[in-house]
Parts: structure tokens; C-alpha cells; sequence
């Protein structure tokens, strides 16, 4: 850990809050500003990072310094037990002791070599897992963490949980973004069906966009948002401003975020998900800023 500059969590109280999700674009964000990037996987019973980075398939190699990351590109490795198992469908089925060892492992055996980021994609929950991360990170300058949540109250609920763990153990929260903030889709790209009182169906997409477009020009430019979780509670930004910890933003369901990360691609390298890659840019830009403003000024004292 000594040739990592900055060490970032990436957490979440709840699971399926595309907190993965979040974690892989993040990594593909800074290789992409020519940062060099490691992304762990500690996830030792679903790790889904293999995947989300298009290395499926992928071993891990041994040399007299230590295990060798995989890499999708010369300045971004990636390391995770799923590279570990001979059958992707296997189940992880450890105690802790065991888990606590192999991420101890991946910390101390892994060379990274000169790392500006290592980007840590925790399971949800303040497990074992956690509890070591944060154990071991912390010996050695955890910048903080980010926490992932959706906005419906069943999400808020455990993440105010993961905040609380945070401060607990003395990591720094260095914010919080809310996924799946409504969907946000271009017009053109919807889907219309005429439904019967009987339940059948018929495909009705290429009348209506007909009319659509014979009534207005607006039809490459216009984007529909529809709040699909309701945010009982007022939502991530009222929950971190509750708890006292920054928000960063949202991010909205997009289709194209999510065929990225099927595909295990980075959502910026093209313009098929250029609606949700504006909005993680942003966030992005906000907790690079943080850390190295705090790493800046840490030199400085």
C-alpha cells in the first residue's frame, strides 16, 4: 500500500444500488484522465467487478513480487476472487476468518506497483469485510469513502447505517450519491403499446412517434423522466444533510449505463450512454477534487 497515493471505499448499507456499478465507472473515469487506477474487489461471495470490467475468463498471475493484477488497459489492474474460481457458478462459501485473510492477501500480496488511485468495491452491509478493510486501511490513509444509495426509503434506511459505521470505525464519508434517480430516457428511444381490457398487446411505437414527429421537431431532443422509486423520506441529499456529510449528486437509470456495464465497458468512451455519463462525471470530478485538495494540503502541514 505504500506505492498507492489515494485509497477511496466505495460502500452501501443495501444491496443492488449499483454500488459495483458505481465503483467500475469510477475506475474507467480516472484511467481515462491518464491516472494510473487499481480497482479491488472485496466481494468475496459475489464479486460482480470481473464482469463489469469485461475480464470474465481472466486468471491471476504469480511473479517473485506478488500476485499481478489483471488489466483491462496499462493503467488500470483490477484484482478480485472471481479470477479465482474455476467455476464462475461456484458458490464462496467462507467464514470470516477466511474472508479476513484474503483481503488482508489482496492488500499486502498484490503488487500494484505506482497506483495515483486504488478504488476498493466493498460488499453492502458493516460485516466482517468491512470491518477489516477498514481495519487495515486505516493503518495505512484511507482518504475516506463514498456511499452509494437509491432513494427510496428501504435504501436510505441501511445506508444511514453504513454512514453511522463509517464514523464509527473513523473513516471520513466523502459522500454520498444517489443511483437510480428516476429514469431519464431520450423520446425517440421509448417503446409504445396499445393495451386491451383483455390484457393483449400491440406494438403502436412507430404510429406514435410518426405523430409525434408530424406535430413537432422536439423528438431528437427531448428526454422523459419518470421517478420510478418514491423518496418518502426526501432522499439521499435530506438524508446526508441529516447526518452532516456532503452530497455529490445523482445519477439516473439509464439504459445505456446499464448495457455498459452488461457489456463490461466504460460508459464515457463512447455516446451510447451520454445522458448518465454527464451526471457521473460531475461526481466524479467533485471527489477527485476532494482528495486531492486534502492530499495537497496535508503535504503542505
Amino acid at each position: 500500500m505504500q506505492t498507492v497515493k489515494h485509497k477511496i471505499l466505495v460502500l452501501s448499507g443495501k444491496g443492488g444500488v449499483g454500488k459495483s456499478t458505481f465503483a467500475s465507472q469510477l475506475a474507467f473515469a480516472l484511467a481515462g484522465k491518464d491516472k494510473q487506477v487499481g480497482l479491488l474487489d472485496i466481494d468475496i461471495c459475489g464479486p460482480s467487478i470481473p464482469k463489469m470490467l469485461g475480464l470474465e475468463g481472466q486468471e491471476i498471475h504469480q511473479s517473485n513480487l506478488g500476485w499481478s493484477p489483471v488489466y483491462v488497459e496499462d493503467n488500470l489492474g483490477v484484482m478480485s476472487i472471481g479470477f479465482m474460481l474455476p467455476d464462475p457458478d461456484e458458490a464462496v462459501i467462507w467464514r470470516g476468518p477466511r474472508k479476513n485473510g484474503l483481503i488482508k492477501q489482496f492488500l499486502k500480496d498484490v503488487y500494484w506497483g505506482e497506483l495515483d488511485y486504488l478504488i476498493v468495491d466493498a460488499p453492502p452491509g458493516t460485516s466482517d469485510e468491512h470491518i477489516s478493510i477498514a481495519q487495515y486501511l486505516k493503518a495505512t490513509s484511507v482518504d475516506g469513502a463514498i456511499v452509494v444509495t437509491t432513494p427510496q426509503d428501504v435504501s436510505i434506511i441501511d445506508v444511514r447505517k453504513e454512514i453511522n459505521f463509517c464514523q464509527k470505525v473513523g473513516i471520513p464519508v466523502l459522500g454520498v450519491v444517489e443511483n437510480m434517480s428516476g429514469l431519464l430516457q431520450p423520446l425517440s428511444s421509448l417503446k409504445f403499446k396499445s393495451i386491451t381490457i383483455n390484457g393483449d398487446e400491440e406494438d403502436v411505437t412507430a404510429a406514435v412517434l410518426q405523430e409525434i414527429q408530424r406535430s413537432s421537431n422536439l423528438l431528437q431532443s427531448v428526454y422523459t423522466y419518470s421517478e420510478v422509486f418514491y423518496a418518502s423520506s426526501g432522499g439521499a441529499e435530506k438524508m446526508a444533510k441529516d447526518m452532516k456529510v456532503p452530497f455529490l449528486g445523482r445519477v439516473p437509470l439509464d439504459p445505456g449505463l446499464s448495457r455498459a456495464a452488461e457489456e463490461g465497458r466504460s460508459c464515457f468512451s463512447d455516446g451510447s450512454c451520454k445522458l448518465s455519463a454527464s451526471y457521473l462525471n460531475s461526481i466524479i470530478g467533485k471527489i477527485q477534487c476532494t482528495v486531492e485538495a486534502s492530499a495537497d494540503s496535508s503535504s503542505k502541514v
